[in-house]
């Protein structure tokens, strides 16, 4: 073997351990920042979206996007924006009818509910760095959002129904639990559940019909991503 030959053997045999050293050093800093897009089913607990009891509710869409920051091996903070779809549904009696009608309340309505929040989630499974992570987790939050909903409504069941256009503003607490599975070094597939309990009973502007407020529930399938580090 020719000097040249075993100084080409050297360098690559260099280079080699050079870029391993590099990417064992890069996969010891933990990422601790996660982006989050998840999509799923969803409806709404309101005055006129249906008989609860008979499971006799429309479902519709919803999808997410959220910004996870990792400050603890048992907490991170979450930011979330998304967008449900939103419908009346049921069959109400005459007798409901007849309520609505004198309190000059909505039959029908459907629109969308834009909403953003914020708050803190306990990981039940702890970790410091991303690669250690175990290979399933539990995760759930409380926190406090916003919430605008445009809508279109109508005063009666008939199938001529004049629309009109209404919106409303209001804040609600998001309470989100999931289960997530690892899929690679850097990314979770999970499924995760949530309530948006708002500060107000006229989403579907029909008023004071029960003794609760209108509230959202969504059931996604959530794609995790780990981010890295911009180099400073």
């Amino acid at each position: 073997m020719n000097t040249k030959t075993i100084l080409l053997a050297a360098l690559f045999f260099f280079l080699v351990c050079s870029v391993d050293a590099q990417n064992f050093y890069k996969e010891k800093i933990p990422k601790t920042e996660v982006l989050s897009i998840g999509i799923g089913p969803s409806f709404i607990y309101a005055d006129n979206g249906g008989a609860y009891r008979s499971f006799n509710f429309p479902w519709n869409p919803a999808a997410s996007i959220s910004y996870t920051k990792r400050f603890h091996p048992h907490w991170g903070l979450k930011a979330t924006a998304g967008i449900q779809w939103l419908e009346s549904g049921g069959n109400p009696s005459q007798k409901v009818q007849d309520h609505w009608n004198l309190y000059g309340s909505a039959f029908q309505f459907s629109g969308e509910a834009y909403h953003a929040d914020v708050m803190p989630i306990f990981y039940l499974f702890p970790y410091i760095n991303h690669m250690n992570r175990s290979w399933v987790n539990l995760y759930s939050g409380l926190g406090i959002g916003v919430m605008h909903v445009e809508r279109k409504e109508a005063f009666s069941l008939e199938p001529d129904a004049q629309f009109t256009r209404a919106n409303v503003t209001t804040g609600y607490v998001p309470f989100r639990a999931g289960i997530s599975f690892r899929l690679g070094d850097l990314s979770d597939i999970a499924l995760e559940g949530t309530m948006l309990f708002t500060f107000s009973d006229n989403i579907d502007g029909n008023e004071n019909f029960n003794r609760f407020g209108d509230h959202l529930a969504q059931a996604q399938i959530v794609y995790k991503r780990f981010l890295a580090r911009k180099k400073r």
